[in-house]
């Protein structure tokens, strides 16, 4: 069912030390996180196949699948999501193996749970600079391959998020009929302009205050 989604930050905890595992929760849920607990490597890996996070904390030495292995998989899997290990480690040729490994921060235990929270944030703010583009009231998260409407999910079907962003990567200019059927149809499939139309139909009523043209005889625009 289509519609508009609650955004939560999405956070994945590798951690075998169960109780130390829940009083992160606690704090991490009472900072508006959306936590999922996994005791071990091979758990954590299962996670991420289920559910798009927006960022890791990793423990290094757990049961199964270390930290530290578990995100050179991730990573040469292509998944980018950003990633803070929790250590206890703190010899410079381990801390250097947690950056190869594709890690972009690291915290050594113990550690005041203000600074974590920090050093979330301030990943998390990096990262969506680095990712997220606006017009308006209408955000690209790259990242997650997904659109933000007045800071809210929109939930789209993938014909609907592949129009929505070729609009928005030609933003105010004019986007021809002919390039939105080669892009969303291959040659085995039936495009139109009535398929088409059904698509912008469907894009308005999720983002009323955005304006989308048509150009007569060429095509259809995204005003920012």
């Amino acid at each position: 069912m289509h519609g508009l989604l609650k955004v939560s930050i999405k956070l994945l905890l590798l951690e075998d030390d169960l109780l130390f595992a829940e009083t992160l929760t606690d704090l991490l849920e009472e900072n508006s996180f959306d936590v999922i607990h996994a005791p071990n490597g091979q758990d954590a890996l299962d996670a991420t196949y289920h559910t798009k996070f927006d960022i890791y904390l990793l423990d290094i030495n757990v049961p199964l699948i270390n930290g530290m292995t578990l995100l050179q998989e991730l990573r040469h899997a292509n998944d980018t999501t950003p990633t803070i290990f929790l250590t206890s480690h703190k010899d410079k040729e381990m801390l250097k193996s947690s950056f190869i490994s594709g890690a972009d921060d690291y915290i050594t235990k113990p550690f005041d749970s203000e600074e974590l929270l920090l050093r979330i944030e301030a990943l998390l703010r990096r990262t969506k600079r680095e990712t997220i583009e606006c017009a308006h009231l209408l955000c690209h998260d790259a990242l997650h391959q997904r659109f933000l409407y007045d800071r809210v999910e929109v939930e789209l079907s993938k014909k609907e998020y592949d129009l929505l962003l070729l609009l928005f990567r030609h933003v105010d200019k004019a986007v021809p009929k002919e390039l939105i059927l080669d892009e969303l149809w291959s040659v085995s499939e039936s495009g139109s302009d009535g398929a088409i139309r059904v698509y912008i139909n469907r894009i308005k009523q999720l983002l009323p205050q955005m304006e989308i043209q048509n150009i007569r005889g060429i095509g259809y625009k995204l005003v920012s």
